[in-house]
């Protein structure tokens, strides 16, 4: 062999593919629906590492179905790297040996199947990984050779149109591409004209009209019908304890009813503190539509959105002031650039978890639920790397001890990473336990790390309906515990809290209880909500909010 083809291999390989499936192929880059399966058997090989688009919200669901329809005699062992795997065909491929090892960053509702899996050996785990993490893997030792990816719509050449959720396809295809890989997209529709292009068509090889849009799951929509008193209590107290306390302007909100009860407070109880313009300012965030109501009353500068949300178009497009919009007039997401935003440029992540130790780490993987991580890690973690200052950045920092720190008298500042949870979470099971479940899952897996979503030396507050722990403010690690002891309530991790060792750590302000902070739990009622409904969200965005059918109940 001449020593200058030693050097093209990977591009050989793939010339032989595509050569294998050119028989399939219409007008430009155009494949029917009907020839998916036979164009995937012909460019995909045992063994390949492959790349679905399973996104937070979007999913390439067609090609998912269609890769399971493969012969498994033909194709079997991928190597599967994907963000999330939230549908059952994702794990379907597994089920029946086209798929073998699973590297990813979010389980969502398969989260039950993918731990069953993981202890029953139908999933080789390589790692639970953060988006950032999975997405600079795919730059270097992840690199897909075929990757599946989904888009509103494409023309005969390639190019396509993410519209509101691009999501992952930039990050995805570049890699893909880049590397002498195979870039298939499914699309709602093929035109002759684009709205706009989001992905050149010499980056794609081949694209697909599916037989119906693909899914987008209404990952952030929460009906504030659901939000609880407790919730509300816990909304309350971050306000006074942590957002009013520090000045914290640039966000990150996690998934749940606790944030989605912070932004519908934001307007009322935030208004009452005299906070707007001095919080929630600029925000990492999908369109959340409980934001509409802090939007419309003047609470926001900037929202960058690592999604869309559906039902939330119209609205998004009507307030170009705020959010990121296309020349087309529609959203621009990106989760790469958004989440490189959450881990460097906000001064706060709050969000949740299953599960806290003593320690005061946290995970969203237990022995029975695998959720994964999504950007949690990224976001609720001190960038180390970061060099600019801010006011909250600054103040976090200097509450912390000093006894510890390897650079001298030199002045850091630190993210605030807030845990808020309710001492018991879904079935009573208690949040505060003195191991995490996360242990369990390393050794039915052989992993050789439990996966923790957020080490405890990155957290930096933990509220519950007892109060607040600020755990930046402790001097060593028996401070440290005995401050979430206070904070855990009944579980036996909090019945082990000593009365003393409580009353020093309040008189000192590194636990706040309700009292402490002026908190009135007796006030901590949906009256306090600016919307009680998903209907008056509508209202509230002057009909532009276009919820999901399942969302609708008037």
């Amino acid at each position: 062999m001449d020593k200058r083809e030693t050097w093209r291999r990977r591009s050989a390989d793939t010339a032989a593919r595509k050569e294998a499936a050119a028989p399939l192929f219409g007008t430009g880059k155009e494949v029917k629906a009907k020839d998916t399966v036979a164009l995937l058997e012909a460019v995909i090989r045992a063994g390949d590492i492959v790349n679905i688009e399973g996104n937070n919200q979007k999913q390439a669901d067609f090609l998912a179905d269609c890769l399971n329809r493969v012969d498994p005699g033909k194709i079997h062992d991928l190597h599967m790297v994907q963000s999330a795997v939230p549908l059952p065909a994702h794990l379907d491929l597994f089920e029946k040996g086209i798929a073998k090892k699973l590297d990813f960053a979010f389980g969502g509702p398969q989260a039950g199947r993918v731990a069953e899996f993981i202890r029953t050996g139908k999933i080789e785990l390589g790692a639970i990984h953060t988006y950032l993490e999975l997405f600079g893997r795919y730059f270097l030792d992840l690199t897909p050779r075929v990757s599946l990816v989904c888009a509103f719509q494409g023309d005969r050449h390639g190019n396509l149109y993410t519209g509101f959720n691009t999501e992952d396809t930039p990050a995805i295809v570049e890699a893909t591409k880049f590397r002498e890989g195979i870039v298939i997209a499914q699309v709602n529709e093929i035109v002759d004209e684009l709205p706009r292009i989001d992905i050149p068509g010499d980056w794609v090889d081949a694209v697909i009209q599916s037989p119906k849009p693909f899914f987008v799951e209404p990952l952030f929509t929460r009906d504030p019908a659901m939000i609880t008193d407790n919730q509300i209590l816990l909304a309350m107290l971050s306000l006074k304890g942590i957002y009013a306390e520090y000045g914290v302007k640039s966000m990150n909100h996690g998934i749940g009813f606790l944030t989605s009860a912070i932004e519908l407070l934001l307007p009322t109880y935030g208004e009452e503190l005299g906070l707007r313009g001095k919080v929630c300012t600029h925000m990492i965030l999908n369109p959340h539509p409980t934001m509409i109501p802090a939007i419309e009353t003047g609470w926001v500068d900037t929202i960058h959105c690592f999604g869309g949300e559906l039902g939330m178009e119209d609205y998004v497009a009507s307030r170009p002031d705020v959010f990121f919009i296309g020349p087309d007039g529609s959203l621009r997401s990106n989760r790469a650039f958004a989440q490189t935003a959450g881990h460097y440029a906000i001064d706060m992540f709050i969000g949740g978890t299953l599960q806290i130790d003593k320690f005061g780490n946290s995970s969203t993987a237990t022995a029975g639920r695998v959720a994964g991580f999504g950007g949690a890690p990224n976001m609720g973690c001190d960038a180390k790397g970061r060099r600019h200052p801010s006011d909250a950045w600054l103040q976090c920092g200097r509450e912390l001890p000093s006894l510890d720190t390897l650079t001298g008298t030199m002045p850091r500042g630190k993210r605030l990473v807030v845990q808020g949870v309710e001492t018991f979470g879904e079935g009573r099971k208690p949040v505060f336990v003195d191991r995490l479940d996360a242990w369990k899952l390393a050794e039915s897996a052989g992993l050789e790390i439990p996966p923790v979503m957020i080490y405890g030396d990155d957290l930096t507050h933990i509220v519950t309906e007892e109060g607040i722990a600020y755990l930046n403010r402790c001097k060593d690690m028996e401070a440290r515990m005995a401050a979430i002891r206070a904070v855990a309530g009944f579980t036996e991790i909090g019945l082990a809290a000593k009365p003393s060792e409580t009353k020093a750590l309040r008189e000192a302000g590194i636990v706040r209880t309700p009292k402490d902070l002026g908190v009135d739990p007796a006030r901590a009622t949906r009256d306090l909500l600016a919307a009680k409904s998903i209907k008056d969200l509508v209202t509230w965005s002057g009909g532009l909010y276009n919820p999901p059918a399942r969302f609708r109940n008037w």
